[in-house]
């Protein structure tokens, strides 16, 4: 494998373990700094989640368009320097509004992703990239392995242990990136920095002027607020559906980013040899509506956990549909392209986790109608259907 490549790999791995080793401690976190009530610390996190979405959509059009215009090396570079500090300034927040500003700065530079994502795209012929996406969405399963379960057991340290640990893993991958990364923007496809294009109204309205790629973007908004159901309440959920602690909650991510990581990895390319793009889109967002249904009742944690090999099937559906889409920009389109799915599936994540944290609280908190910590699951059940009817509307414009 190509070192770059490698690298950019390493950089999602990277990127998914820096999420990961926070969110088993989020809980005990916020409530170290707000005080005792876990309906109450759902509230918060939804709200710092919510923030960091707010400043990805702000911001991530302007990102994908300088890393179109000056390359995609220095945006990465610096953006996991950033990260890195970022992470420092949430080790020692002592009080919400440290949170809350850790939050904004890394809304703001999380470019990673995106980034390498429009990388992947630049060195990959048109009938790759939904493979390759699924390679980056296999190095994410793989950080999502690692980083939870590194988390809970750094949590023995206290709740900001897995904060210095995720500086340090961008700090390290900063270096590596520094040494090794050639630049892929070159004079034949680097577009010039306009406003324009770097507003994220100015960029939507650009990429979404492209034939088919405005229903392809609004499946993606509708399912990336149902999937955030995972980021925004697990973690809460597991507290309160099955009386897991911070070690479980990382094992249970362990698991399922084990899955996402041999979904994506190993068994994209057959699924799309079979399947092709649009029946594999299908297919995934079928899965997820199985899967959240059974996970807004389930009450064995056992259970949960052997229903994660059908759980990670789904992730199939997410590097199909940026294959689709991917195919439909032009090369010096694609910074632009993954900046505004970044701040289409920002705008999600602005929604999604208020309404779910805000579910969790509804259903959880002593004045509960009925006690269901599964009810966000079955609410991103009903916005995956409604993602399915889009795209079987739509499949004929592409």
């Amino acid at each position: 494998m190509p070192l770059p490549v490698l690298f950019i790999l390493i950089t999602v791995v990277i990127d998914a373990m820096g999420i990961g080793l926070i969110l088993p401690v989020m809980p005990d976190l916020i409530q170290s700094v707000e005080g005792p009530g876990l309906a109450s610390a759902a509230l918060w996190g939804g709200l710092l989640a919510t923030i960091f979405a707010a400043m990805q959509f702000l911001f991530g059009p302007m990102i994908g368009a300088l890393s179109d215009a000056y390359g995609r090396r220095p945006v990465l570079l610096l953006a996991l320097g950033v990260m890195a500090l970022d992470y420092l300034l949430m080790a020692l927040a002592h009080t919400i509004w440290l949170l809350i500003l850790g939050r904004i700065i890394g809304g703001i530079t999380a470019a990673t992703q995106s980034t390498a994502s429009a990388y992947m795209a630049d060195i990959s012929k048109p009938h790759e990239k939904a493979a390759n996406f699924g390679l980056i969405g296999a190095a994410f399963g793989v950080g999502f392995v690692i980083g939870p379960m590194l988390g809970g057991a750094l949590a023995v340290w206290g709740v900001r242990a897995p904060f210095y640990a995720a500086a340090l893993l961008a700090a390290l991958n900063l270096g590596f990136g520094w040494l090794i990364l050639p630049e892929t923007v070159t004079d034949r496809i680097r577009r010039p920095f306009t406003l324009a294009r770097a507003n994220p109204l100015g960029a939507l309205r650009h990429i979404a002027a492209l034939p088919g790629l405005a229903p392809l973007l609004a499946v993606s908004f509708i399912y990336t607020m149902a999937f955030f159901v995972y980021p925004a309440i697990w973690a809460y959920y597991g507290q309160a559906r099955f009386g897991w602690g911070p070690g479980m909650i990382g094992l249970s991510l362990g698991f399922f980013g084990i899955g996402i990581a041999i979904v994506q990895g190993l068994l994209m390319k057959p699924i799309l040899r079979v399947l092709g793009e649009r029946n594999t889109v299908i297919a995934g967002l079928a899965v997820d509506v199985g899967v959240f249904i059974f996970l807004g009742f389930v009450t064995s944690g056992w259970l949960a956990l052997a229903l994660t090999p059908l759980t990670a099937l789904g992730s199939v559906a997410g590097p199909a549909l940026q294959g689709i889409m991917s195919r439909r920009a032009a090369d010096n389109q694609q910074g632009e392209l993954q900046g505004v799915l970044t701040g289409v599936n920002a705008i999600a994540t602005i929604i999604g986790p208020l309404l779910m944290t805000q579910t969790f609280w509804l259903f959880t908190a002593a004045s509960a109608p009925i006690y269901l910590p599964g009810a966000p699951f079955l609410l991103a059940a009903g916005l995956v259907v409604l993602a399915v009817a889009v795209f079987m509307r739509a499949r004929t414009a592409f």
